[in-house]
């Protein structure tokens, strides 16, 4: 049986509220998707989730809703829930639209951030780090989202923090699948240190430029990961 119990780090905005039922339940269902427990085109059956989660079948229905909102569920008509696949067409647009938010982001944070904030970004690079010796997916989605909320809230454009965030639940499913390549992990250890860099000595173009390389990179991981699954028999 699959375990959603534990929360996987998957949202930069995290509720300063207890959680709803509907929400604690759209958080454990984008967990288990994220983390690779349940397996793209695979169903989702209400009965089985009720019972996974503790909850209703229509609080399973509204968190089945928000995630196809996110792009990480398909209701298909007459054949119920499945999750989602992302193919490599979608997601190089998603990377296509990733490079241009995130490099203007990291530019427009250049003079911007405190010293906190750049505490903030060193702490989240020293805790990949850890993630990516450890060899822990999950914790390496942590720092990695913990990284960018700095650069995402610093930036002062609350229209590209609002499309990113709209954006995350499938950038972190290619995060995953890049990050599964063999040395990806020090590579874009070594990526983001560039563009934290960059923004804490007030360099726009060079913090845009290599927060651009960071994404082009990820996207050629994502998108040998992505080759490799399709080629491998299941």
């Amino acid at each position: 049986m699959v375990d959603i119990s534990v929360p996987f780090a998957h949202s930069m905005k995290s509720p300063d509220q207890p959680l709803t039922v509907r929400q604690l339940a759209v958080q454990q269902l984008r967990t288990a998707i994220l983390s690779g427990q349940f397996k793209p085109g695979e169903k989702l059956v209400e009965h089985e989730l009720c019972a996974l989660l503790g909850v209703s079948r229509p609080s399973v229905r509204e968190a089945l809703l928000s995630l196809q909102g996110e792009k990480l569920v398909t209701i298909v008509p007459n054949r119920g829930p499945f999750v989602a696949t992302l193919d490599w067409d979608h997601a190089k647009e998603l990377y296509n639209v990733r490079e241009l938010l995130e490099g203007e982001a990291a530019a427009l944070c250049c003079n911007r951030l405190d010293e906190a904030q750049l505490a903030r970004m060193n702490q989240a690079l020293d805790d990949f780090e850890a993630a990516v010796l450890a060899d822990d997916a999950n914790a390496r989605i942590a720092a990695t989202d913990a990284f960018y909320d700095v650069i995402q809230r610093g930036c002062g454009n609350r229209v590209i923090d609002e499309m990113l965030t709209s954006l995350h639940a499938r950038v972190n499913v290619l995060r995953l699948r890049s990050m599964s390549q063999a040395g990806r992990g020090v590579a874009s250890l070594r990526e983001m240190g560039d563009i934290r860099d960059a923004i804490a000595a007030g360099l726009p173009k060079r913090a845009r430029a290599a927060a651009a390389a960071h994404v082009r990179e990820a996207a050629r991981a994502a998108q040998a990961a992505l080759a490799a699954a399709a080629d491998t028999p299941g």
